[in-house]
């Protein structure tokens, strides 16, 4: 697919990521600020990860910097795919300016002489593109040899694609995959920022994350704190999609509710709100009015809305489908454990099932979240834990009367 094929998202013009910016302006402010003021002015702005785990990027690129080897990395985890988010395409595709100067800004905050995207493989299509701007940069002695002038900061950045594993999107199996291994997730410790690609000190930071860099290097970390909560400061982009009449990319403040998101987008008749993919919470309507924070509902940007229409066991059954395909299958509660819900629901589905049986599920999905090896296995459950409990009227009652439509 040619990226001219792709139709322009519905987009809201935010306060950070949505704002004005010029090509190189972060660098070049960032070499004339040092590496050492860089860090602070990231640690003021108390940016977290945005790809939903939520560790702080100045402690990530501090414990990086500080980390000794011969040669660091940063990589750039493109490799969006939780079901339901698409926000990251939209930066790469239409603000690639400040993924790639976030990038450069981070190699010369942590020392590093490489940079390497990893690219989700059903994003082939814009492989081409990005290049090019590379390749644009390299001209505007953006990337390269003694970039702007500044005598022995060489830093390139590489382009690698996934093969299109969900597990990819954990870091050190990402790093795996980088190598040429099977993604599968690794023992932690040592960590990536001490044992990272190819063993060397790597720090692995989200395209969201490195497309904020540019604007707190611009405004500083101070005005950047003061949007969002205290917990949860800056904006943050929403792949809304569902049933809504405004879905796409939108950029909101931290703290913004629901309730706010499904005015936004237009939602009319909603019941159900799943926050976070596949791998997220499912709120009901009596919490519509909690917010959107790492505090209280945290997310990597998914919202998928479903109208009174939907049949909430269905939605269930095809998130559970979706991780029992995409494990890894490395660690036992993740393998057989996934499968072990997912045919709970289909027993539900035949009415053959007892209320004590669901309650020892439940209680198998909180040991999988406990027990799992990497964040696939310790989210996957969380799905079939607020569905059943906060629809459980609706699946049971229905099911009890003879199956559900």
């Amino acid at each position: 697919m040619e990226t001219s094929e792709i139709s322009k998202t519905t987009k809201r013009t935010g306060p950070v990521l949505f704002a004005d910016y010029k090509r190189g302006d972060g660098i070049k402010k960032a070499l004339q600020m040092g590496r050492d003021n860089v860090l602070l002015e990231v640690r003021e702005s108390k940016l977290k990860g945005r790809g939903g785990a939520g560790f702080p990027t100045a402690t990530k690129w501090m414990l990086t910097a500080a980390a000794t080897g011969p040669e660091k990395f940063l990589v750039c985890n493109a490799d969006e795919g939780e079901p339901g988010t698409f926000k990251d395409r939209v930066l790469l595709l239409e603000y690639p300016e400040l993924v790639f100067d976030g990038m450069v800004i981070g190699g010369y905050t942590i020392g590093a002489k490489q940079g390497i995207v990893y690219l989700r493989g059903e994003y082939e299509y814009m492989l081409k593109s990005l290049e090019d701007y590379l390749e644009q940069m390299r001209k505007d002695n953006l990337l390269g040899k003694n970039i702007l002038g500044i005598e022995g900061f060489d830093y390139d950045i590489t382009i690698r694609l996934g093969a299109g594993a969900y597990v990819c999107g954990e870091e050190t199996a990402l790093i795996e995959s980088l190598e040429g291994h099977r993604g599968e997730s690794r023992n932690r410790p040592p960590y990536p920022v001490n044992t990272g690609y190819n063993g060397r000190p790597t720090s692995v930071n989200n395209v969201e994350t490195l497309a904020s860099i540019p604007h707190i290097i611009m405004k500083g970390g101070e005005w950047f704190s003061k949007m969002g909560t205290d917990k949860s400061t800056g904006s943050k982009l929403f792949s809304i999609s569902g049933d809504c009449s405004k879905p796409g990319v939108y950029e909101l403040r931290w703290g913004a509710t629901i309730r706010d998101i499904l005015k936004l987008v237009d939602a009319k008749d909603a019941k159900a709100v799943q926050v976070g993919g596949a791998s997220g919470v499912c709120i009901p309507e009596s919490q519509f009015d909690r917010q959107l924070s790492y505090e209280d509902t945290a997310t990597g940007g998914s919202i998928m809305i479903f109208n009174k229409n939907r049949n909430m066991l269905k939605v269930l059954k095809n998130f559970m489908e979706f991780f029992v395909e995409e494990s890894c299958g490395q660690c036992t509660p993740c393998r057989i454990g996934n499968v072990k819900l997912l045919e709970g629901i289909e027993m539900i589905e035949k009415n053959e099932f007892t209320f004590e049986y669901i309650r020892n599920l439940k209680d198998l999905g909180k040991t999988i979240q406990i027990a799992s090896k990497c964040g696939l296995g310790q989210s996957s459950p969380n799905s079939f834990i607020s569905i059943l409990e906060n629809f459980k009227d609706e699946i049971f009652n229905t099911n009890r009367n003879g199956g559900s439509k």
